[in-house]
């Protein structure tokens, strides 16, 4: 049995795959987690450029938050303005 006879397409076949949440109030859950929407944008916490500065770590401890928070803001997960 192939791996694609065992999941369910959440995309129905779209080339473009699926969206999960249209709006920021739209609850998602994953991992058994339970659904929640996005928390609320706040430019103290959420400005990218005022998160972290070299300053504040190793150029290797920047790159590591800077990618977490680039991959939160690529999914969806991370407010951003």
């Amino acid at each position: 049995m192939a791996d694609s006879d065992k999941y369910e397409r959440l995309d129905n076949g779209s080339p473009d795959g699926s969206l999960w949440g249209g709006a920021s109030t739209d609850k998602i859950g994953v991992y058994g987690a339970t659904p929640v929407v996005q928390r609320t944008y706040s430019s103290a916490v959420h400005a990218t450029s005022a998160l972290a500065t070299s300053a504040d770590f190793g150029a290797t401890q920047l790159a590591a938050v800077q990618e977490i928070q680039n991959t939160l803001i690529g999914l969806g997960i991370w407010a951003t303005a």
